[in-house]
């Protein structure tokens, strides 16, 4: 199992949000390469990395996220706004170990197999639920279609996995959504990463448990809940 830390930027800025709700974030550093560079210090093999700008459709952060993917200390994955053939490119071509869809994951499946097909592997999906829906859009909308049957058409392509974040638990640190996490793995046969609410080394535990092969953590690191050397450790 991997601990993979999460890095939000928000106009620049190192962030968190609870629940989605982009009008009160809460700022942790103004230098997210920064950041970065602490988290592979600490050990990290991977670092999740969401432009939160891209993702609403009003800007992005690639300069800082540029600096990053070109670490040869540490793998980045790259989330937030990807919605062209083109624009995943230009991510993997600068650096980024894999790349992240969401909206496009959800509404344009020829799009994504596509890019499933052309880089094998370097791939992930965004299942963002509320509601027990599909989530899109930077979590601004609900898409109207049943996780079993998003799932079905994602599991017949070459991804990366899939990064399950459950949006009522994320930023909250009330502790991961085990329920739906299990339901989710037991609708797909691709690897899960989980993010959500994960505020302990005992709730990495329980993910893991559960069936993520992998947990992104973010809050829970920067309020000092968790220390990322012991979660590295699991």
């Amino acid at each position: 199992m991997l601990v993979i830390p999460a890095i939000d930027i928000l106009g620049g800025r190192c962030v968190r949000l609870v629940r989605g709700d982009y009008s009160h974030p809460s700022v942790y550093s103004d230098d997210p390469a920064d950041v970065a560079t602490s988290f592979a210090e600490a050990g990290a093999e991977r670092i999740h990395v969401v432009d939160l700008d891209a993702a609403r459709g009003i800007g992005d952060n690639h300069a800082a996220i540029e600096q990053m993917v070109r670490r040869k200390d540490v793998k980045v994955q790259v989330a937030g706004g990807v919605r062209s053939e083109a624009h995943l490119d230009k991510l993997i071509a600068m650096g980024a170990h894999a790349v992240v869809m969401g909206t496009t994951a959800v509404r344009e499946p020829r799009l994504l197999e596509r890019c499933a097909r052309k880089h094998v592997g370097q791939v992930l999906t965004a299942l963002d639920v509320r509601d027990d829906l599909p989530a899109v859009r930077g979590w601004t909308e609900n898409e109207p279609l049943k996780m079993g049957s998003l799932l079905a058409r994602w599991d017949v392509l070459p991804l990366g996995g899939v990064i399950f974040t459950s949006i009522a638990k994320d930023g909250t640190m009330e502790g991961p959504d085990l329920k739906t996490l299990a339901r989710v793995r037991r609708m797909t046969g691709l690897p899960i990463q989980y993010s959500g609410g994960v505020a302990s080394i005992d709730d990495v535990r329980a993910a893991a448990a559960a069936g993520a092969a992998a947990v992104i953590v973010g809050k829970a690191l920067y309020e000092g809940r968790i220390k990322l050397a012991d979660a590295l450790a699991l």
